[in-house]
């Protein structure tokens, strides 16, 4: 019985290397390890020989020594198809290679990355998280998963004439509006919003603003209307660092909040948006919206801020280097001190330029990845969001599967707080660097929402002492009137022993 083992090396031809590339020609090996019984001596088959004839002279000798040492002729014939794959492999390679060079002259595309060398170098190292109490203690950041139920019910109150709703109208919609809880006991919680009291019909619980409310809503709806453009522009932008410059209008609508839209924005599109939208049908039956692609070039944040600093031009592949906050007391290994150093002097890829063609396995493509979560929290209202809401863009966006990795790598740029039971991804140079990121219109209007959210509380603990002051009261009322009928009981007592 014949033990076979296939051993893989790679060896470079010495011919192939001065007429092709210094591409090396991997050679499949065969040892036999040969048992007792020899093997006879096979005669040599014309196809066979026709092919060793075409072989460079290293693999002819070998082929030749092969059949000396009396191999099988499935041997032979496994080297020499090995030969002819590789073969005609590198050969595709270098006629696609002319063919890129030539049309890249052509064209001009001598800037697009998959032109350059792409490696992946990363060093895959377990990275410690490590807690920053300054980003967990930012209060509109982790208040706003509570005021996010609070402002789709106020929008669903004032959705009705008279401003008012009953309860056994909300009671069951609680999954729309995101209320973990009762929507009874929910809107309870803040009586400084939301002002019960008892209808007309049937002494059901009824639910209106209270008029520090109303008043913070007005503001909300000027902002809306005095930034609609703004709003606007993050949309399209949003829209435009997509694969094929379309987002379904689930997706859309998921990222409402995000990105500091109305809930009726796509409800009314002749207002709200331009002639540069357009609603399109997508694959799955899908319903999208697309944009033209549009002639001036969109500058990210970052390209913004470097410009500014004079150490990026705007020039195709030129490198720039990201803003790095480090949090106190983070440290990192060598390795990944050095590899971070490497991956700042790499090009940097707008989020809004074509990434067909690049490898989404190199650098290159790593930091474009950096790139295109810096431009996406940039566009918040909090320039933060829910890790868990980012992955539903991965398709689209052309995020890799494991797009959570970029978090855990860059630590100086993206800070992952662990608050409310749920993992948040917040910016930090928008927090360090207050110039460098525009702020949200609509972020000083839900600043206001959460400081009347934090009266609940106030008002509430208010309630309870009252309580316990009336409970008390009453008690000692009743324990005077006992008091009083025992000593009417004694003297009645008395009188009649007088007596």
């Amino acid at each position: 019985m014949i033990k076979v083992l296939f051993i893989l090396k790679i060896h470079s031809i010495p011919s192939l290397r001065r007429s092709l590339t210094p591409v090396p020609l991997p050679l499949v090996h065969v040892v036999a390890a040969r048992s007792c019984r020899p093997l006879m001596p096979l005669p040599l088959v014309p196809h066979v020989a026709a092919a060793r004839s075409r072989m460079p002279p290293p693999l002819a000798q070998a082929a030749a020594a092969s059949s000396h040492c009396r191999l099988p002729l499935s041997f032979i014939s496994l080297k020499i198809s090995a030969f002819n794959f590789f073969h005609s492999m590198l050969c595709y390679f270098k006629k696609s290679s002319v063919e890129t060079i030539k049309h890249s002259s052509k064209y001009k595309l001598h800037f697009l990355p998959f032109l350059h060398i792409q490696t992946y170098t990363y060093v895959n190292v377990y990275m410690k998280w490590k807690k920053d109490s300054y980003y967990d203690s930012i209060q509109h950041i982790h208040d706003s998963i509570h005021l996010k139920p609070i402002i789709a019910l106020k929008n669903c109150i004032l959705q009705d004439p008279n401003s008012c709703i009953p309860i056994s109208a909300l009671s069951k919609r609680g999954l729309e509006f995101d209320v973990p809880i009762k929507v009874a006991a929910f809107m309870r919680q803040y009586p400084s919003i939301f002002k019960e009291f008892t209808g007309p019909k049937y002494n059901l619980p009824w639910f209106r603003l209270t008029p520090e409310a109303t008043q913070i809503h007005r503001e909300e709806i000027s902002i809306y209307q005095e930034c609609r453009d703004d709003l606007r522009s993050r949309l399209r932008k949003m829209i435009f660092m997509t694969r094929e410059n379309v987002l379904p209008l689930k997706i859309i609508q998921g990222m409402q909040w995000y990105l500091g839209l109305p809930n009726d924005f796509l409800q009314h599109p002749e207002l709200n948006l331009d002639e540069s939208f357009r609603f399109v049908e997508m694959e799955d039956g899908l319903k999208g919206l697309a944009l033209d692609c549009g002639q001036n070039k969109i500058y990210s944040v970052m390209e913004k801020n470097a410009m500014k600093r004079g150490s990026y031009n705007g020039g195709p592949m030129e490198a720039m280097e990201f803003p790095f906050c480090p949090s106190k007391g983070l440290r990192m290994k060598r390795k990944i001190e050095n590899w971070l150093q490497e991956f700042q002097k790499l090009p940097y890829i707008s989020p809004y330029d074509d990434f067909s063609n690049m490898d989404p396995n190199s650098d290159v493509a790593e930091k474009r990845l950096v790139g295109v979560l810096h431009e996406l929290l940039s566009l918040f209202v909090e320039h933060s969001a829910e890790r868990k809401k980012l992955f539903c863009l991965k398709k689209y966006f052309g995020l890799p599967q494991k797009v959570h990795k970029a978090f855990e790598r860059h630590p100086h740029m993206f800070y992952l707080s662990f608050r409310n039971k749920t993992c948040t991804v917040i910016l930090k140079e928008a927090y360090t660097n207050k110039s460098a990121i525009e702020k949200h219109p609509l972020l000083r209007v839900r600043k206001k929402y959460i400081k009347l959210m934090k009266k609940s509380e106030v008002i509430l603990r208010n309630r309870r002492v009252n309580n316990r002051f009336s409970n008390s009261n009453a008690k000692l009322d009743l324990d005077s009137n006992d008091v009083d009928e025992r000593e009417c009981e004694m003297a009645s007592c008395s009188l009649e022993q007088v007596t």
